[in-house]
């Protein structure tokens, strides 16, 4: 049997045994009948009705034509997974290891890791192709749903109850304020409010001594899936056992604490090594990504903390608490439910506190993630608070309504609570009306529910028609006002955050079109095709092509250095770099052919994009050249033109004296030649006397504008650039180049002669043949981030040089090849903590079975 079915499977018979069903057990109408299966499927089912509806009433996509691709969920996290299907299926130039289409190469396995390795991204492959944002929202539903079932089941776990009141309760959890306005739209942390509940009843598990080896591969499936909010889940489920070892009455004892403690911490250590292949790859690769600007962490004010405890209210700076007024209520009720243990009462009142208090104290708040201030909203972990007010909630009304007395005072801190935050920025015109009606629901559940417990307690017979409907009719009011208000939150912070934030537009023709032209134009890996620009980032991964365009987390700090330096442009400070349509870097990164798109229509929200799409080819060199030993004279200095030409070892472009007179650039350059502007931190316009204006979008540290041609060269030689910038900023000292296409043509044409006569490429792996008696260096036009490794001829491979960014490979006139490997640093590490924590759990199986056998034989005696 396998270990899930029976965990539910034991907590059936537990709670059916003492009520005497007459149907036999595993029968599917009992396992159906039993709260531990009712509880969580009915929370499922209830989950993804109102996620459904929340999405419907803001007529977002799939249930209405407006876009829900918001900031990294359209640019991240929708083109990762149309890549991740197409791996998966086989469609793709890379492999695990090294991904060709971003960033002229990338490490994908620590992609996997960051955004792909979880269970539930494996549903892509049940939709076809053109149908990847359908897809996404099914794993995002998924996620969440399953989130719901399984705080039901702990729910049911910590303390039998009614199962309708912990569906309703795992409902509230999985659609809490944290999943509208952050998880929803970065799906990958959606595994990390899965795995806080699944945690928790680990925790139990050691506590109890049960599931040694099932504890720790829940542990390993968490950390695989997203080890970022599985760690502060990990926190959140200590949390809880601290509480559960301080509290629970099969605690009583410190041997047993101690006990409890250990196996805990065995179980979670294990869990951990086994899921070390991945997460040291992706650990050692945030290492070398491109840094981003350390943030100082400034707590929210108080008054906004209490407004995220209201519906309809969103915002990145401050923690999303909505967990519903019927919960919050109940979680407050119960510091005065008297029904309730004092010591539980205390144990989890003051966890709650605590937690609180640590989301707005600076060293916890570092704490809670992993030691650095993250760039974006700082309360990534609020999904933990969350869950204990859940658990709170539960606690109070696990074994019937709340005392008026606790109701009494639970609803006048509520009336506090929802007063205090009455001037927040963050309250919605919906919010008190929703407050309002939802309190009012509840109100009435709980007076139905105390009039049902009366006459209950008075035994009154026979059982009228009355009584048994008491009992319906205050679930279903509870539903009314837990269910109303969360399709009512879901549907105002959707809306807000689409007028607030950056979007994409859905996936339609534009793509359509680019793709069928990449796929027509494809000739890697003689030369890369680049798609261009295309509405949203990285589409280059829906698409296809093997462009610039990246945007990860673990974008290479020498991937984007080196781009940068050349004149790209990037988003996300620096770890989303952009295409360049430079017929410079083209030759330089073998771009033999390019998309360009215009545009027909504005582009909407509400609308597929569509365009004019034209592919053109032009001659470049292979992806592997040779460089000779003594490096051509180029021009000097720093600014990406020279850079260009140094990489390219040819004098391409004139670089004039540039005279400015207030907004207006004066040069000379030669006549015919093509004027570049390059100016990385400028915002605003800039026109070529004749010529169209073309707009820089320049602004630090978030944005680095890419150079941009301004038009040709007039036969008098006297070229006059017209500025309009938006706001002050300080142009490069060599802002102005001018290419001359001769030069480029012949330098092209001797990198051609001198380059590889053969290149062959599989998933992470290049090899080259080159002319007879090569010497110098030769370099492949793919940025030396960490893992590659190179030999040329039959030499062992070592560690890839550095070519001004570039991989590069000594020669030495006696050989015809050169080869070079991808490898993801860490992989080696991490496969060994995965072994050792693999025989760890192979004998922490053996030796609780040895102790169990004993145990049953002395049981015998």
């Amino acid at each position: 049997m396998p270990p899930a079915a029976e965990t539910v499977l034991d907590e059936v018979d537990g709670e059916e045994g003492a009520g005497g069903s007459s149907l036999p057990p595993g029968s599917p109408r009992r396992l159906l009948r039993s709260p531990a299966v009712a509880g969580p499927l009915s929370a499922a089912l209830l989950t993804a009705v109102l996620l459904c509806l929340a999405t419907r009433l803001s007529r977002s996509y799939p249930f209405g034509p407006v876009t829900r691709n918001i900031v990294d969920l359209g640019q991240q996290y929708l083109p990762f997974h149309a890549y991740w299907r197409s791996f998966l299926l086989g469609e793709t130039r890379g492999d695990a290891f090294l991904n060709w289409d971003s960033g002229f190469g990338s490490n994908f396995l620590g992609d996997i890791g960051t955004y792909l390795s979880s269970p539930f991204d494996l549903l892509v492959v049940l939709f076809p192709a053109d149908r990847v944002e359908l897809a996404l929202y099914a794993v995002t539903a998924a996620k969440i749903t399953a989130a719901g079932a399984a705080m039901a089941l702990l729910l049911l776990r910590l303390r039998p109850g009614p199962w309708p009141v912990a569906a309703l309760l795992g409902t509230a959890y999985a659609l809490s304020g944290w999943t509208f306005n952050l998880g929803a739209t970065v799906p990958m942390w959606l595994d990390g409010l899965v795995a806080f509940p699944l945690l928790c009843l680990v925790g139990e598990w050691a506590r109890t001594g049960r599931r040694p080896v099932l504890g720790p591969l829940v542990v390993a499936l968490a950390w695989t899936a997203n080890f970022y909010t599985a760690y502060m889940a990990t926190l959140g489920a200590a949390a809880v056992l601290l509480v559960r070892l301080l509290t629970a009455e099969e605690s009583a004892g410190a041997r047993q604490r101690l006990a409890g403690v250990l196996r805990a911490a065995r179980g979670v250590l294990i869990g951990i090594g086994l899921a070390a292949p991945l997460v040291v790859v992706v650990f050692l690769g945030t290492k070398v990504a491109d840094p981003t600007p350390e943030t100082t962490f400034a707590p929210a004010a108080w008054v906004e903390v209490l407004a995220r405890f209201l519906p309809a209210t969103a915002s990145l700076s401050s923690p999303a608490l909505f967990i519903g007024t019927p919960a919050l209520a109940l979680a407050l009720t119960l510091p005065f439910n008297r029904a309730v243990a004092p010591r539980v009462r205390a144990g989890w009142s003051a966890a709650i506190v605590l937690v609180t208090l640590s989301l707005q104290w600076e060293p916890t708040h570092l704490l809670w993630h992993a030691g650095a201030s993250p760039n974006g909203g700082p309360y990534r972990q609020t999904f933990v608070l969350c869950g204990l007010l859940i658990v709170a909630a539960w606690f109070s009304s696990a074994r019937g309504v709340p005392r008026p007395a606790a109701l009494l005072a639970g609803g006048v801190l509520l009336g506090i609570l929802a007063w205090a935050a009455r001037g927040s920025v963050d309250i919605d015109r919906w919010t008190y009306p929703a407050f309002g009606v939802a309190a009012a629901l509840a109100l009435a559940a709980a007076l139905v529910a105390l009039l049902n417990a009366r006459r209950t307690t008075a035994r009154v017979r026979p059982v009228s028609r009355t009584a048994r409907v008491l009992p319906v009719l205050a679930v279903v009011l509870l539903l009314a006002a837990q269910a109303g208000e969360a399709a009512v939150t879901g549907k105002r912070i959707e809306e807000q955050q689409r007028d607030k934030v950056a979007w994409s537009p859905r996936i339609g023709p534009w793509h359509t079109a680019v793709a069928d032209e990449v796929a027509r134009a494809d000739a890697w890996p003689r030369s890369r095709t680049d798609p261009g620009e295309v509405p949203g980032g990285n589409d280059v991964l829906i698409v296809g092509g093997q462009g610039a365009d990246y945007y990860s987390s673990l974008t290479a700090e020498v991937t984007s250095r080196t781009l940068t330096s050349l004149g790209f442009g990037s988003y996300a400070k620096g770890r989303h770099p952009v295409t360049l349509d430079n017929p410079v870097t083209d030759a330089l990164f073998s771009i033999g052919t390019r998309i360009r798109s215009l545009p027909t229509e504005p582009v909407r929200q509400d609308a597929l994009p569509r365009a004019t799409v034209a592919a053109a080819t032009t001659p470049v060199p292979p992806l592997v050249t040779v460089r000779p030993k003594e490096r051509p004279a180029t021009h000097p200095g720093d600014s990406a033109f020279a850079r260009q030409e140094r990489l390219l070892g040819a004098d391409v472009y004139e670089l004039p004296t540039v005279t400015r007179d207030g907004r207006t650039l004066a040069v000379g350059c030669p006549a015919g030649s093509q004027v570049w502007f390059w100016a990385p931190e400028y915002r605003g316009g800039a026109t070529l006397a004749g010529e169209r204006r073309v707009d820089f979008e320049g602004k630090p540290p978030a944005v680095r504008a890419p150079m941009r041609a301004l038009g040709t060269v007039p036969a008098s030689g006297d070229v006059r650039i017209e500025l309009s910038p938006e706001r002050t900023t300080r142009l490069p000292r060599q802002p102005v180049g001018c290419l001359v296409q001769a030069r480029l043509d012949s330098a092209v044409r001797q990198l051609t002669a001198a380059g590889a006569t053969e290149v062959r490429a599989t998933g992470h792996t290049v090899t080259a043949e080159l002319p007879p008696g090569s010497t110098g260096t030769a370099v492949l036009a793919a940025p030396r981030i960490s893992g590659w490794r190179c030999a040329a001829g039959d030499a062992e491979p070592r560690p890839a040089r550095a070519y001004q960014g570039l991989v590069a490979v000594p020669l030495d006139g006696r050989a015809n090849t050169v080869t070079c490997s991808f490898r993801p640093p860490g992989l080696k590490l991490g496969g060994a903590v995965g072994l050792a924590a693999l025989l760890a759990l192979i004998a922490t199986g053996v030796l609780h079975r040895r102790g169990a056998g004993v145990q049953r034989r002395r049981s015998g005696r």
